[in-house]
């Protein structure tokens, strides 16, 4: 396959704008906690889907997956266990400074952590900013933290322009505590970058057992299997002690009609989240040798995307002139990060046909 770094960059960003609109559907459910909305997703993002897209995209794939080498294998596997502690962390910092400050900080640590880690444990960070086109990439990194960190101040501008027009400080707003909670969050994100660049050795199977394009299918079950169970661990016992377990098995509880309709809005908030990689893999395979920038990629895009979502939803209607002139302008130098990136990536694979 020839290396097409422009289309993967737009496969990067049909994952980034499901990435951004994956926990939507759960401003429609009705009568069940966050807690047991979140155990159908999880089922559905890491377990159902990952499963079933897998059967169907990778030839002989429960073969696969026994062929890969066991240190690989666990590897990636409590890589991605550890990552669902991140998701647990992000949810929690939300309550406390909101979900603007949330998004931007957390997911902005992880574009940086989940690109640089890999490259640091390679040994080959200096090798890759350092080849053809590789510098260009890099500035389109560090465009992208500007950004990222501008969008985050929009929001924090956004949620003080409200707090004053309101006269008082939002509802438990606690930065100390939030921030905390999101650099953790923003920290064990990047690990599940890491976990699916670990878990490659089973996407090269794969595709020497026929996967082409959709090699990375294969890994993806397994660093998603991690990543369910720590989340099932947690919301089965949180729900258990609560009691809102029930609500999950008794349909009468909120009515048939309700039921259903809170089921399939929660399977579709982990459908959406099990897509954003379903394209961020066929994105990634498309970069050649500038897979590594793929993590920054996505991530941006990521926080892009749900911005936009943000102002078509009209989620900064209430901001003054000011606020949304900021955010207007962070998106615009995100847009140019993105451009940066992808012409480096495109020069670099210029540059390696050319030998």
């Amino acid at each position: 396959m020839t290396p097409n770094p422009i289309v993967g960059t737009g496969l990067h960003a049909v994952g980034g704008i499901s990435a951004a609109s994956c926990y939507m559907p759960f401003e429609k459910v009705r009568r069940w906690s966050w807690e047991v909305f979140w155990i159908v997703q999880a089922l559905f993002a890491w377990l159902i889907m990952p499963v079933v897209i897998g059967y169907f995209t990778v030839p002989d794939l429960f073969i696969v997956l026994q062929k890969a080498p066991s240190s690989i294998f666990w590897s990636a596997f409590l890589l991605g266990a550890a990552y669902g502690f991140g998701g647990l962390s992000f949810g929690y910092a939300i309550r406390n400074i909101g979900y603007s400050l949330t998004y931007t900080i957390s997911i902005g640590i992880s574009a940086v952590l989940g690109t640089i880690i890999p490259l640091m444990v390679e040994g080959k960070l200096v090798e890759k900013f350092t080849k053809q086109g590789g510098e260009i990439v890099l500035v389109g990194m560090l465009i992208s933290i500007v950004g990222v960190a501008l969008c985050g101040k929009a929001g924090f501008m956004k949620e003080q322009f409200l707090a004053k027009g309101s006269k008082e400080k939002p509802a438990n707003f606690n930065m100390s505590r939030g921030l905390l909670l999101t650099l953790i969050g923003g920290t064990l994100s990047a690990v599940w970058g890491v976990s699916l660049e670990v878990g490659q050795p089973i996407s090269d199977i794969a595709a020497e057992h026929g996967a082409g394009h959709f090699e990375g299918n294969a890994k993806l079950i397994v660093s998603s299997l991690g990543c369910l169970v720590t989340n099932l661990i947690w919301f089965a016992t949180s729900t258990i002690r609560d009691g809102s377990i029930r609500y999950l098995f008794d349909t009468k509880m909120v009515g048939g009609k309700q039921y259903t309709h809170n089921f399939l809005l929660s399977a579709l908030a982990g459908s959406l989240w099990y897509i954003q990689f379903f394209f961020y893999g066929l994105g990634h395979v498309r970069m050649g040798s500038f897979q590594f920038t793929s993590w920054a990629l996505h991530m941006s895009m990521l926080i892009f995307f749900s911005y936009i979502i943000g102002v078509l939803m009209k989620e900064w209607k209430s901001v003054d002139r000011k606020t949304y002139i900021s955010l207007l302008l962070a998106l615009l130098i995100l847009v140019i990060s993105f451009v940066v990136m992808t012409y480096g990536s495109y020069m670099g694979e210029l540059s390696n046909g050319s030998h």
